[in-house]
């Protein structure tokens, strides 16, 4: 429903929110340690492979990229979310692309805010696929559980290049008008006669 986005959107936001302060507060660990061990980090990149599935993963600033298995949810803050494998919880990432490549599986919401989803054959994503501000690139295989939500980033961006434009054409028309009058101190001398 056309109505419910807002409030999805909000839902969303606020669990992305949620999740960050308590990684925030977690100890950073690396993706090496034993399985299903959660992982933070700030400014570098996290790797799971299928030798080293992981927990929660959260991400500042780096990207994660998953070859293997993510039993906890993945978020990333200004970074990007690759996905060659399974995750079987939520996927959130705010200012970066998310990328699944074929046959790779999302066990829960899938939610990009100020980024791209570009989904490859045969994904599948057992709840929502959420875009906001954002676009979706994905194929006709493409299995999505639950509602595909996406606001464009035109309703963002469009307000915000109108105002720019009149901000744009107020300081252009203020700067015409001080010169005119600068002018008109000085007299333009007369043509010269043929």
């Amino acid at each position: 429903m056309p109505g419910d986005a807002p409030r999805m959107t909000g839902r969303f936001l606020a669990i992305g929110l949620l999740t960050a302060a308590l990684a925030a507060a977690a100890v950073p660990a690396c993706a090496d340690e034993p399985a299903g061990e959660d992982n933070v980090q700030f400014f570098h990149n996290i790797d799971v492979t299928p030798d080293t599935p992981a927990g929660d993963t959260v991400c500042f600033f780096c990207s994660v990229n998953v070859k293997g298995e993510v039993n906890g949810d993945v978020v990333v803050f200004f970074g990007n979310v690759r996905l060659d494998g399974t995750a079987h919880q939520d996927i959130v990432d705010f200012f970066g692309h998310v990328a699944a490549a074929g046959n790779s599986s999302i066990g829960g919401d899938l939610v990009s805010l100020f980024g791209s989803i570009r989904l490859g054959d045969n994904v599948s994503v057992s709840q929502d696929v959420v875009a906001v501000f954002g676009t979706v690139h994905s194929s006709s295989s493409v299995s999505v559980h639950g509602e595909r939500v996406s606001a464009s980033p035109w309703i963002f961006f469009g307000p915000l290049i109108l105002v720019v434009l009149a901000i744009v054409f107020i300081v252009h028309e203020v700067r015409a008008h001080q010169q005119r009058r600068f002018m008109q101190n000085y007299p333009v001398p007369p043509p010269p006669h043929p």
